[in-house]
């Protein structure tokens, strides 16, 4: 079956290449929520089967749902494909098959059973602990045993980790480079991702008393200070208040606990709700989904569950009453609301946790690399009785049985804006021609100026192939979108050469950012 690739995923597929052209590493590529992941996996998978016909690949994710919809989207692109499925929780155990899509938990004592393996790619790879003494380290060193050139290739939405950092730097990253990058304002920009909106609530929720453990919040006390009535009735209220014409609502909650009296306060609104957490019983749980996405439930509330691998395209209102300090886990749950639908304009994000203000927008998130031994304390505060010094989540205090005032929500004198994503949108702006220049600073290595010729202006950038780093993936990106098919060049003198034969965008986005003019995207 034929499947046409938009261009950011055959771009995708090239940096792969390019990479390992020039490269021995173990490289990302970063496509965002409804992105199409699948898809550019199950035609590099075909690619390189019918190219190198005796090679054996694996992929490897935490995700049962994720390991159907991988294998699914191979068949349908390549029904014939020599692939099988090993999973516990699938009940299958095809482990000799020629590509083997397997779930982490299922295959990674079965190292000498899966015997020689060529190629893994590993599906949302921002969940691999970055500790050595882990089930994917592990089943990695052993293939390693097996195969000193297996080659590793990780697949994410969110290269970075809240433990950790970002997952190709730092000791014992398994992953060393990214080969390939797309944004998520890009995909919107070019009609391939839902625009998103964002409100920060009137209600906001109050976690100025919440202790932190391993750079996140710890849960208990998170949901303590979370789960009050007088805050989650405020806090529907305000749902209620921006949901006409939003058929489709998933809300993030602090807790289990949370979770269901979040639901019965959407109820006695009169709207079908239901709640997923992680004790659903599977069955339970696929037939809720299944109501969902036929309409058949309007909102569904959950705690830790409904981010990776689930997709539901018509969710157009997705509301945050879980505040996180992990910026991949705000990414994940804002990518919720991403995918396209029909009658579906765009995906309200009501925003009552802060995750906006705490993190930015989604497309220009800069995570932080937490320090060393980083744990965090726990809040306290005195009792004014006996002066015993208490958690800041005790209401009663156990020495004299003092009872502390009821936690304030907090109400702003009107509802303020915070955008999700980044500054306004691009302006598309045609190209009539394209010249090349070596480019030259003192100091620095030396650059491709490209500058593009539109109507009476000119615009310009600058591609860094003889730097390291950010800015050397960033022209890996954009060499793979304008020369499929041929190698990342290592010098700026070798593009130059190439240059007669590069891919001449019809349009350019340009935006302003500061005293200048920032080129943000490309249609050929």
């Amino acid at each position: 079956m034929s499947l046409k690739l938009r261009a950011y995923q055959t771009a995708a597929i090239n940096g792969i290449y390019n990479y390992f052209d020039a490269e021995t590493g173990n490289p990302l590529v970063v496509i965002p929520t409804a992105g199409g992941k699948s898809l550019v996996m199950a035609s590099f998978i075909e690619g390189v089967l019918k190219s190198y016909p005796d090679q054996r690949i694996l992929i490897v994710t935490h995700v049962r749902e994720l390991i159907e919809q991988n294998h699914a989207e191979l068949i349908k692109l390549w029904p014939q494909a020599p692939a099988g499925i090993y999973s516990a929780g699938l009940k299958k155990r095809e482990i000799s098959a020629q590509i083997l899509f397997a779930g982490i938990q299922s295959i990674h004592k079965h190292v000498y059973g899966v015997q020689q393996c060529d190629l893994v790619l590993i599906d949302e790879a921002h969940l691999i602990p970055r500790s050595s003494n882990t089930m994917y380290r592990s089943f990695l060193d052993g293939l390693k045993r097996l195969n000193p050139m297996l080659k590793v290739i990780g697949l994410t939405a969110t290269p970075y980790r809240l433990d950790s950092g970002r997952l190709h730097e730092g000791e014992e990253a398994i992953f060393t480079d990214i080969a390939y990058e797309v944004t998520v304002r890009e995909l919107i920009d070019d009609g391939y991702l839902s625009p998103l909106i964002s409100k920060r609530m009137a209600t906001e929720l109050d976690v100025s008393e919440v202790g932190t453990r391993g750079g996140e919040f710890i849960a208990k006390d998170l949901e303590a200070a979370i789960d009050q009535d007088a805050i989650t009735q405020s806090a529907v209220d305000e749902i209620f208040s921006y949901s006409a014409n939003r058929k489709s609502w998933l809300i993030f909650c602090a807790g289990v606990d949370h979770a269901y009296h979040v639901r019965d306060a959407v109820r006695a609104r009169g709207v079908t709700c239901e709640t997923i957490v992680g004790d659903t019983p599977s069955a339970q749980r696929e037939t809720l989904i299944k109501d969902f996405k036929a309409g058949r439930i309007q909102c569904l509330t959950n705690a830790n569950v409904l981010t990776t691998g689930f997709n539901a395209p018509a969710v157009d209102l997705i509301a945050m009453l879980r505040p996180t300090k992990s910026a991949g886990l705000y990414v994940q749950i804002v990518g919720r609301g991403c995918r396209l639908a029909p009658g579906k304009t765009d995906c309200l994000v009501l925003d009552f946790a802060g995750n906006i203000a705490r993190h930015g927008p989604i497309d220009a998130i800069k995570p932080k690399t937490p320090k060393a031994g980083e744990e965090g304390e726990a809040p306290t505060k005195d009792c004014p009785d006996c002066n015993s010094i208490v958690h800041a989540a005790v209401r009663e205090c156990p020495d004299c049985g003092h009872l502390f005032p009821e936690p304030q929500i907090k109400i702003e004198a009107r509802a303020s804006n915070l955008d999700i994503l980044s500054g306004g949108p691009p302006q598309w702006v045609p190209v009539n021609g394209v010249n090349y220049a070596r480019h030259e600073k003192p100091g620095k290595p030396p650059s491709l100026r490209v500058d593009y010729q539109c109507g009476l202006n000119s615009h310009s950038e600058w591609v860094c192939f003889e730097h390291d780093g950010y800015a050397r993936q960033k022209a890996a990106s954009w060499w793979a979108n304008r020369a499929p098919g041929k190698g990342l060049p290592k010098r700026v003198d070798e593009a130059l050469a190439l240059t007669q034969s590069l891919k001449c965008p019809s349009q350019i986005a340009v935006k302003p950012n500061g005293c200048f003019v920032q080129i943000v995207g490309a249609r050929f």
